[in-house]
């Protein structure tokens, strides 16, 4: 564990002397800010911040595979994959060093939108549950797709070609999933409602806590992690 935390704290170092890494959280916080300010930060209107919870949800459909794609493919395209494969550290370690450092980048992106539910409390009385159970399933639904950005960077050394991979396969359970909801015929519609990512989320977004949706994004992240961890394992043997 102790190895964990070392190489998850070096990880996350990493996107502070980053400037892709700032120019992606500048992004994402100036485009939340605009939602807010122009659909929910209104007159009138309903104090809460489901719909900027939901509308985040979609940014990291995009957002995600920007920050995780370098994390396994920058060291295949360095080489320096042959010195964490000869360090006393396995391959479990590294994909758990990795994913908890990127965590911790992403858990301050949403710290910055913190300064969102401070004003409507200033303003109004949004449902403190609503806005918890909003964070969970972002925390949630960050894993699951971080997840998947680091199986998608162990596969490539070609950063753009993981990120797009990435995009695709989170775009399909995310978009592709919730179109077959609405339009596919039965049972085609029903499956893909089980594996639809933002049904579950949604559920958070309400501020109700769906234990199918957190078995579902646990599972999704415990999978794909094993799979990078067998990834990796596999180029021990190339």
């Amino acid at each position: 564990m102790r190895k964990t935390l070392i190489l998850a704290r070096k990880e996350l170092a990493g996107y502070f002397i980053s400037p892709v890494a700032y120019v992606i959280g500048a992004l994402f916080l100036l485009v939340s800010g605009v939602w807010f300010f122009h659909k929910i930060f209104i007159p009138g209107n309903e104090a809460s911040l489901r719909p900027l919870f939901e509308a985040m949800a979609y940014m990291m459909v995009f957002a995600v595979p920007l920050i995780t794609m370098r994390l396994l493919s920058e060291e295949l395209r360095s080489g320096t994959v042959e010195t964490l494969m000869t360090a006393p550290i396995t391959d479990t370690e590294v994909i758990m060093g990795k994913f908890i450092g990127v965590m911790g980048f992403y858990a301050v992106l949403l710290a910055g939108t913190i300064v969102f539910l401070a004003l409507m409390y200033a303003y109004g009385q949004p449902d403190s549950g609503v806005a918890v159970m909003g964070y969970l399933g972002m925390v949630l639904l960050g894993s699951s797709f971080v997840s998947v950005g680091l199986f998608t960077s162990a596969l490539t050394k070609h950063q753009l070609v993981a990120a797009m991979i990435s995009v695709t396969i989170l775009a399909i359970f995310a978009i592709g999933m919730q179109e077959m909801v609405a339009y596919a015929p039965s049972p085609w519609n029903e499956l893909a409602s089980h594996v639809n990512a933002m049904t579950y989320f949604k559920d958070f977004a309400r501020g109700m806590f769906d234990t199918r949706g957190l078995v579902f994004f646990l599972s999704t992240t415990g999978l794909f992690l094993f799979l990078s961890v067998k990834t990796l394992e596999s180029r021990r043997w190339r």
